[in-house]
């Protein structure tokens, strides 16, 4: 994904927004099913099941394949590396932030806090 792909970020996170199709994700990080295998722990019909799916190839968190009789539903990785990739850009600068922060507060209680006393 690139990053500057608004429409695609929008759309994955769109899609990941639904406790449903998050439960899905998490069914195909353990391999690939049907549509009547991923709808087994739901309340819903395999229908509403299918536009979840849809939504998340949309998104293309999934991909489905023909297998014979069976068109099983998987995961997509290289897209959800890219998604952490996006979180991960604004993360760093935030961890980097953070570090800077711990230095300053670390160095002002070594000197005994007196850059502070002597500002008064």
């Amino acid at each position: 994904m690139d990053i500057g792909d608004d429409e695609l970020l929008d759309a994955a996170f769109l899609a990941l927004a639904d406790p449903v199709r998050r439960r899905i994700i998490s069914r195909l990080s353990r391999g690939p099913a049907t549509v009547n295998e991923l709808a087994e722990p739901f309340a819903i019909t395999k229908q509403a099941v299918s536009k979840h799916i849809q939504v998340l190839e949309q998104a293309q968190l999934v991909t489905r394949t023909r297998d014979a009789q069976r068109r099983p539903v998987h995961l997509n990785p290289a897209r959800l590396e890219a998604l952490t990739a996006w979180i991960d850009q604004y993360r760093l600068v935030r961890e980097g932030q953070f570090r800077s922060l711990d230095a300053a507060l670390r160095s002002n209680a070594a000197s005994g806090g007196t850059q502070a006393k002597d500002s008064s």
